[in-house]
């Protein structure tokens, strides 16, 4: 089964005979669709490109090569029309054959067409979300997650051999609040007068953990909240932490991102990696001792200043866990490490790197995509988010409002590297102004014509004529490769949603122009064949971002 464009043999058959014609080496030929349709449905440059090694006037190369496509080895029969314009620009008309053996080709291929591009295939480690367990997810996380959960997919579907993991920030200041707080509640519960630190998590959430404990040890801590000891404050954090994590899990789960292994922080500092860590860069001479504090020496590698591994009183700094979990993460043999970080992890990246760079592998091998914010406006204003205040709107309750797939479509149809707002009021409406429902209609009008339709289409030769709506649907869907690729090396999942939405809105057009059932064979035979293709495409879209293809709407 094809899993390139139909159009990439013409672009080598068109590369031959143009090469010929120049007398050059085999040329590279682009074919793309020209800006104005009336120019033809394909369109290339390739007499200019070649003129300079023939040195010979382009145009003229041009009407040599427009004059032998008729009957060109490779593209006899498909080429209605060649026309010269321009300084040299090729516009070619191609004729119903062709475009009744593109749409069966990509109708049989189904939710192979596009896959398997990767060049070469690669063991990849995505590590996303990544979220501190003090909290449920948030928005924030949630694009996150849609974000490094498409990127998996997409990295897949390409032939890649991808792992998933998040990395559990459960060590440090911000677990001992978490512990505090959580161990106030439990008390309040018991009818204690705790009080939650002022730092510490304000959130009803933190109410639902201190109940479940409650629910758990009963009034066993009741005369030791007040204040709490070392201990209680270790399993008020452990236990609240074990409860939140499940929490999050579940919630990623209903928002269909699956991860591979979960990686604690706390074992990097038990297990003693973090000082084998930072023992590694004081033999390598990567960190020195200064003013009784322990620096890395990350100007080394084009970061901007040093910076402390472990402060003048002995603790450890968040960089000193990332140097050990770095180092792990560079030692399992992955060929490339993608690290999906927040907007204000922009600094961090040349710092990841230098730690890569002194364990001795190629820093090269890591990647740190960048989510930028996203925020919530409903009625033209925007909603606050706080975690320790309460005031977060959760990942569960945004898929809630909206639903997973409104939710998942929303937070990739923009580029990672913008920020942006989700229009909650956009997001919850069923009609053409909201993208995912679009997109998703264009597919259950497929399945319902389709299940109206009489068996599998026959071979029954090219139709005489196409409508220009079908001429367009069918260039488009030969993009589908392209789209692909471009959203793998690009790391954009962006452009899947980009290329469905430009694909429904194609189909669309083709349906309120041209009748399926009831028409001629060999209209019907190719108008269901390209029905087939747009709904294996829609889906296999919808698929790589994580959301459903109804049949039914």
């Amino acid at each position: 089964m094809p899993t390139d464009s139909p159009i990439t043999p013409l672009s080598r058959a068109l590369a031959r005979e143009a090469s010929g014609i120049a007398g050059t080496a085999t040329a590279m030929v682009v074919l793309e669709p020209p800006a104005n349709a009336e120019f033809g449905d394909l369109a290339t440059n390739v007499a200019m490109t070649l003129a300079g090694a023939a040195k010979r006037n382009p145009r003229e190369i041009a009407e040599a090569i427009a004059g032998s496509l008729a009957s060109a080895d490779g593209l006899a029969g498909y080429i209605e029309r060649a026309e010269v314009a321009g300084p040299g620009f090729i516009n070619l008309t191609l004729s119903p054959r062709w475009f009744a053996g593109a749409a069966r080709a990509i109708a049989e291929a189904g939710d192979d067409y596009g896959r398997g591009q990767a060049d070469p295939p690669e063991r990849i480690l995505i590590e996303f979300v990544s979220a501190n367990p003090t909290g449920p997810p948030h928005v924030g996380h949630a694009r996150q997650a849609a974000y490094g959960d498409g990127v998996a997919r997409i990295l897949g579907y390409a032939g890649h051999d991808v792992t998933r993991e998040f990395y559990v920030n459960d060590w440090g200041r911000q677990m001992e609040l978490f512990g505090a707080s959580v161990a106030a509640r439990y008390g309040q519960l018991l009818g204690l007068p705790v009080e939650v630190p002022a730092e510490g998590y304000q959130g009803d959430y933190v109410n639902g953990i201190a109940e479940a404990m409650r629910d758990e040890v009963g009034d066993a801590y009741r005369d030791r909240v007040d204040p709490p000891d070392a201990e209680v404050l270790a399993f008020f954090a452990a236990r609240g932490q074990a409860l939140m994590l499940s929490t999050m899990t579940r919630d990623l789960e209903r928002f269909r991102v699956r991860f591979d292994a979960f990686f604690s922080e706390t074992t990097l500092h038990e297990g003693g990696a973090v000082e084998r860590g930072l023992e590694a860069l004081i033999g390598s001479g990567d960190a020195y001792e200064h003013e009784g504090a322990l620096w890395f020496r990350t100007t080394a590698y084009g970061d901007e200043k040093d910076r402390v591994l472990r402060r003048s009183d002995g603790s450890s700094t968040y960089l000193a866990a990332d140097v050990a979990y770095h180092l792990d993460k560079a030692g399992r043999g992955d060929d490339r490490l993608l690290d999906v970080l927040g907007a204000d992890h922009h600094g961090y990246i040349a710092r990841l790197r230098a730690v890569v760079a002194a364990g001795g592998y190629d820093p090269g091998i890591l990647e740190v995509p960048i989510v930028q914010l996203v925020s919530l406006t409903e009625g033209g204003e925007a909603k606050r988010m706080s975690k320790r205040a309460g005031t977060l709107v959760t990942m569960g309750e945004l898929m809630d409002d909206i639903g997973v797939d409104a939710a998942r479509f929303f937070l990739v149809q923009r580029s990672h590297e913008t920020a942006f707002d989700l229009d909650l009021d956009v997001a919850r409406a069923e009609g053409n102004e909201n993208p995912v429902y679009y997109v998703q209609y264009a597919h259950a009008r497929i399945a319902g014509i389709l299940a109206q339709a009489p068996g599998e289409p026959g071979d029954a030769g090219p139709p005489p004529d196409l409508d220009p709506s079908e001429r367009t649907l069918l260039l488009t869907l030969c993009g589908w490769p392209e789209a692909v690729r471009e959203a793998e090396h690009r790391r954009s999942p962006h452009r899947v949603a980009s290329y469905l939405m430009d694909l429904a809105r194609d189909f669309h057009a083709f349906y309120h122009r041209c009748r399926v059932v009831g028409e001629p064979p060999d209209v019907l035979a190719f108008r269901l064949h390209l029905l087939r293709a747009t709904r294996s495409v829609i889906a296999t879209g919808l698929g790589l971002i994580g959301v459903e293809a109804p049949d039914r709407m």
